[in-house]
């Protein structure tokens, strides 16, 4: 068998996304009317592209504006190690996409969490706080709408630690907020305030109903049935769902009728606030 031919990068965001959805300030409800439209996404490129020298990319940029997507094995490594930005992708209440492979990705959400998440959102904050310290003894004020998702941020991680679940839709707070971001509220307030977050969030980690670590083995086997599905596609042209292909008696698929899954999938359109 020849070697499959090479796939360009708008074609594997194009024609092998298998999950996508809307994040920045519109899936945490702080969206005004300026408010741009960040999408983010997961791309499985076809097995066969890793037989080559020349590897498929671990992320492409586009092809739309503010478009980003990262290939499937890139995105469960970075999740795995409670990198903040993926699992708030993971975590979106706006899907807009999501095929076989993509809903069992979902349904995976609660693998990769862990307590290893209070030290990366924490490494995280404080490397922007230090940004916006920066910015203060620079221009004398900090960027405020950079301070306010950094609020936005320990807010999410001090509730992650405190009921294991990660919620990134911050509404209820979205007027004091969106003060902060119109530079309404004294920088040294916003300080203390960010150091409250902080210190519940340490609190909140020393009984955190969170693992220890993430689920290495089940995102592992996940992904190994993924890559073989798609590599017998690419052998002989047959469509094998990953279930089918299942290694692990422990293994679980997304149900298509899980009700967890299927209510963020059916429900992914973009609100507007």
């Amino acid at each position: 068998m020849s070697p499959a031919p090479p796939v360009s990068a708008v074609s594997l965001v194009r024609d092998h996304t298998v999950y996508s959805c809307v994040m920045g300030s519109r899936a945490f409800g702080l969206a005004t009317d300026g408010s741009d439209t960040d999408r983010r996404g997961v791309f499985l490129a076809p097995s066969p592209l890793f037989w080559r020298f020349e590897k498929p990319p671990t992320h492409v940029e586009g092809p739309a504006e503010e478009q980003f997507s990262w290939e499937l094995e890139r995105f469960c490594a970075l999740a795995l190690r409670a990198n903040p930005n993926i699992l708030e992708c993971l975590h979106s209440p706006l899907v807009e996409y999501a095929d076989d492979t993509g809903r069992e990705l979902l349904a995976l959400r609660q693998a990769f969490l862990s307590r290893r998440a209070h030290e990366t959102f924490a490494r995280y904050a404080q490397g922007q706080h230090k940004k916006l310290d920066a910015d203060v003894r620079t221009y004398g004020a900090p960027r405020w709408k950079h301070a306010m998702h950094l609020l936005r941020l320990l807010m999410s991680s001090r509730d992650l630690l405190r009921t294991g679940t990660l919620t990134i839709d911050v509404s209820e707070q979205r007027e004091p907020l969106l003060a902060v971001k119109r530079g309404e509220v004294p920088w040294s307030e916003v300080e203390s305030w960010m150091s409250r977050l902080a210190a519940e969030a340490d609190e909140a980690a020393d009984h955190s109903p969170l693992a220890p670590e993430p689920d290495h083995a089940r995102v592992e086997d996940f992904l190994f049935r993924v890559r073989r599905a798609s590599a017998l596609q690419g052998a002989d042209g047959v469509l094998r769902p990953p279930g089918a292909l299942r290694t692990s008696p422990d293994a679980v698929q997304a149900d298509p009728d899980d009700e967890g899954v299927q209510s963020v999938v059916r429900g992914g359109g973009v609100r507007q606030h």
